[in-house]
């Protein structure tokens, strides 16, 4: 049992080679937590306010524009001056939206415009404080633990993902939005401390200026590296037609019942799978074809998005629910199943995004390093928007059902497309990275 822990159990060795790492760790997943429990809360509310999917799906959709800048232009400074500055700063602005948000709603202020706005600034603030973070890790710990440690956010992210939607859906349901968004409040101050306990790390070699130079370098250093152009184009493809998170209230509402409850349960199915991968993660770190590693993870990941449209379809049906589905009576055949497919895909998207990280983390040079996690944090962080436009616009047309059965197959479509047509990224080796 222990040669199986040791070689098959995530490497904890991050936490205790880099102290540093390790508070920015906790800091982050603990933030992490919270924001989640905004994130759903959020989403929950317009519905509760207007009914509609499409304008929860437009919370996401609304946010983009600002965000592609916002992380690009973050990229950008975290080039240039002190990341863990830069990443304090735009942590303030984040930590002031979400309390705003609480206090509008404590004091029933709270409208479509103001979720609308609050949610635009609260995900541009955090594009910037992801790319600046991302950049920080490869400077705390030793490059061969790289993978351990994008294994180990992977831990983070899948705790937070899971116990936070599902205890918004809780939370909302039995306390109500504004101790939702104030939980948040209290949580996030674990981002600061993470961070505020950071040495100084500044960029190496000589900082570029802020301005459109500075981002052209970085795109012109992105059209040259094709291997991870190629890794950008597998996960925005993923993340545009394989991301039903907006569809998750009217799915709890009107096909598989439960509510506000369902809605966190399918939420926290995703998170599962993903901190089940990154739990038996060992493996992981020793492979050394990443790119094919990405896209078969990928294409696994488009099958159960599939899957999970067809567990839909059936119940648009009214398969295994025959007094129908309502708040209090769930479809407990098809829940079952709809949660055993996103947690496949959770786990599926987690492992691609481990070789993902891996790969721009050391393939990529520290001086433009910020710039091009900048770019990544807009694929990352941008997929999933226009998915939700994606998914809001085809379940308004069609049903609820018809985005993630479609979706999954383009998924496998275009990541075998791209593997096939891109040798440097079937030959790419985790020993001798190359961007």
């Amino acid at each position: 049992m222990a040669g199986l822990s040791r070689s098959s159990f995530i490497d904890l060795r991050p936490l205790t080679a880099s102290p540093a790492f390790a508070r920015l760790w906790a800091g982050s997943a603990l933030s992490g937590l919270g924001g989640q429990l905004t994130i759903v809360a959020v989403m929950l509310q317009m519905y509760a306010i207007t009914g509609d999917t499409f304008a929860v799906s437009m919370i996401a959709v609304a946010g983009l524009v600002p965000m592609i800048f916002a992380g690009l232009y973050g990229g950008m400074l975290a080039d240039a001056f002190d990341r863990r500055v830069v990443a304090l700063l735009a942590a303030s602005v984040t930590f002031a939206s979400t309390l705003l948000l609480a206090l509008l709603t404590w004091f029933g202020g709270e409208t479509p415009a103001w979720l609308y706005a609050l949610s635009i600034v609260n995900s541009s603030a955090n594009s910037i404080v992801l790319a600046a973070r991302m950049a920080i890790i490869p400077r705390l710990i030793p490059r061969e633990l790289l993978p351990a440690a994008s294994a180990l956010n992977g831990i983070s992210v899948g705790m937070m993902m899971m116990a936070g939607p599902a205890l918004a859906g809780v939370l909302v349901a039995v306390a109500g939005f504004g101790w939702t968004y104030s939980i948040d409040v209290v949580l996030m101050t674990s981002l600061f401390l993470g961070l505020w306990t950071l040495p100084s790390i500044r960029p190496e070699g000589a900082p570029p200026r802020p301005g459109l130079q500075s981002l052209r370098d970085g795109w012109r250093f992105l059209r040259h590296a094709s291997n991870i152009r190629a890794q950008y184009l597998i996960d925005i493809t993923a993340m545009t037609f394989g991301q039903p998170l907006t569809l998750f209230p009217a799915i709890g509402a009107v096909l598989l019942g439960g509510g506000a409850v369902t809605t966190g349960v399918l939420t926290a199915a995703v998170a599962a799978g993903a901190f089940a991968s990154s739990l038996f993660s060992g493996p992981i770190g020793r492979v050394r074809r990443h790119g094919v590693g990405i896209a078969r993870a990928v294409v696994v990941y488009g099958a159960a998005v599939t899957a999970f449209g067809l567990v839909l379809g059936a119940a648009a049906l009214g398969w295994f629910a025959p007094e129908g589905v309502g708040p209090h009576t769930v479809n407990v055949v098809l829940l079952t199943l709809a949660v055993i497919a996103l947690a496949i895909s959770g786990a599926a998207d987690n492992i691609s995004a481990i070789y993902r990280s891996t790969m721009m983390q050391t393939a990529v040079p520290d001086g433009i390093r910020g710039r091009l996690q900048g770019i990544y944090v807009v694929v990352v962080a941008g997929g999933p928007r226009i998915g939700a436009l994606y998914a809001g616009a085809l379940a308004t047309l069609f049903a609820l059902w018809f985005p993630p059965l479609v979706g999954g197959l383009i998924i496998m479509a275009v990541v075998a497309t791209i593997l096939r047509s891109s040798p440097r990224l079937r030959a790419y080796d985790a020993l001798h990275p190359q961007p």
